[in-house]
């Protein structure tokens, strides 16, 4: 993953750089009004929608209200089993968790790794162990906000080895996304980006 990222962070270089190179070689005699027309409007246009301008609120609004995982939960009494259950039944790696009666105050966070590490290998009852007994809990979560850029929670999911994050601001919990939703936001990001360059060495801008 650490390899995707540094390729994802030095496509956009090459690409652009291509693009100087382009503009280099097209015609001596208008290269000055082309670097003109780039380095005075194109910037600011580029800049305003160029990489790395996805955030996280972004990838919350493409998945929808109850998509995906963004909105499952289970609390701390549940039991595990429930809790994988659910994961199952609705195709995710990870739940939220909360105290009872507060789904929007987050307790901590139950993955599919938990499970693993600490019922199957250690030989605990899934139905008789309660989910506050093996979650990640709240002081110990990488989290991110509706503001953080798609780039950053990227790179703390990967320097953190984690698989999913839960997005909070000052009201609680919003959501959650996985590595899964911000490879896809990144892609789009960057096929957008070079869209807009391709446009730029024709013309478009």
């Amino acid at each position: 993953m650490q390899g995707a990222l540094k390729a994802f962070s030095s496509q956009g270089n090459f690409v652009k750089n291509a693009v100087l190179r382009h503009v280099r070689v097209v015609n001596p005699l208008i290269q000055p009004a082309l670097f003109s027309r780039f380095e005075s409007a194109a910037p600011a246009r580029i800049e305003e929608q160029g990489f790395e301008s996805t955030r996280i609120a972004d990838v919350l609004n493409s998945k929808g209200k109850g998509a995906d995982g963004s909105w499952l939960w289970c609390t701390t009494d549940d039991s595990v089993y429930d809790a994988v259950k659910s994961m199952t039944q609705h195709n995710v790696g990870a739940l939220v968790v909360v105290k009872p009666g507060e789904q929007k105050s987050i307790a901590g966070i139950i993955t599919e790794r938990d499970y693993l590490r600490k019922i199957i290998v250690q030989g605990r009852s899934s139905k008789s162990t309660k989910v506050g007994d093996i979650m990640t809990e709240e002081n110990k979560l990488i989290t991110v906000t509706p503001d953080t850029k798609v780039l950053r929670a990227m790179q703390l999911m990967t320097d953190n080895r984690i698989r999913h994050i839960p997005v909070i601001d000052d009201r609680g919990m919003l959501g959650m996304v996985s590595i899964g939703d911000v490879v896809r936001a990144v892609v789009s990001e960057h096929r957008e980006e070079l869209g807009r360059l391709n446009a730029f060495i024709q013309g478009g801008y």
